[in-house]
């Protein structure tokens, strides 16, 4: 499976506030990049968190886009991919409304009633990992649905575990010119953080985007 990280930070690597309240920190452009990159995956991913903070549809907006993927004999819109490994995932929740397949990766110990609940909304529970979801195991059941080409928008607990886990292939980062600072707000990459053998990038992209700057990394 091929994994690209996608992601937007102020300047001083903040996905968001620390009340973890959504931030609008790109522009038109780079939603539109962003359109782009979804309508070229197989499926979108998310941790469970920014499901409870933005409630995000990962669906394609651009109907020209849809149109084209459909052409290609894809489904008009990329899977969606939960990692929740308490299934945390409200049933009304916009990731599961039936525009894409779903898929909510959760963990063993989890009871049966709850990802029958998901289930019953309309999600593919996929079950990998004891206590929290073991994302290897789960990405391997995900390529026996045809997931391929997978792009992950955050937030950053699951980018942390997705690169401890050597799982990035690319990283490709909207930096933009805003300081949001406070030592609790989520970054990029948050969980227990590297102390050895840090993970290294080579930078393959600059670019001015709005007024701020993506960078393109391979991993």
């Amino acid at each position: 499976m091929h994994v690209v990280v996608n992601a937007a930070m102020s300047a001083d690597g903040k996905l968001s506030t620390r009340r973890r309240e959504q931030v609008a920190l790109s522009g038109e452009a780079d939603f539109e990049r962003v359109d782009a990159l979804r309508a070229s995956v197989d499926a979108v991913m998310v941790g469970v968190g920014t499901v409870l903070a933005d409630n995000p549809s990962l669906t394609v907006d651009d109907s020209d886009l849809v149109a084209e993927r459909d052409a290609r004999g894809n489904s008009p819109q990329p899977a969606r991919v939960v990692a929740d490994s308490h299934a945390r995932t409200p049933p009304g929740a916009r990731v599961l409304d039936g525009a894409a397949q779903t898929f909510v990766l959760v963990a063993e110990e989890e009871p049966v009633e709850h990802r029958q609940s998901l289930e019953d909304a309309g999600a593919t529970v996929v079950v990998a990992g004891e206590t929290r979801v073991a994302l290897p195991e789960a990405f391997a059941e995900l390529e026996a649905h045809g997931v391929e080409d997978l792009m992950v928008e955050g937030g950053g607990e699951l980018i942390f575990s997705l690169f401890a886990d050597d799982l990035v292939d690319e990283l490709s980062v909207f930096v933009a010119p805003t300081i949001i600072g406070g030592r609790d707000a989520p970054t990029l990459a948050d969980g227990d953080g590297f102390v050895s053998e840090l993970p290294e990038l080579d930078l393959v992209g600059v670019e001015r985007v709005d007024d701020g700057v993506l960078l393109e990394y391979d991993c």
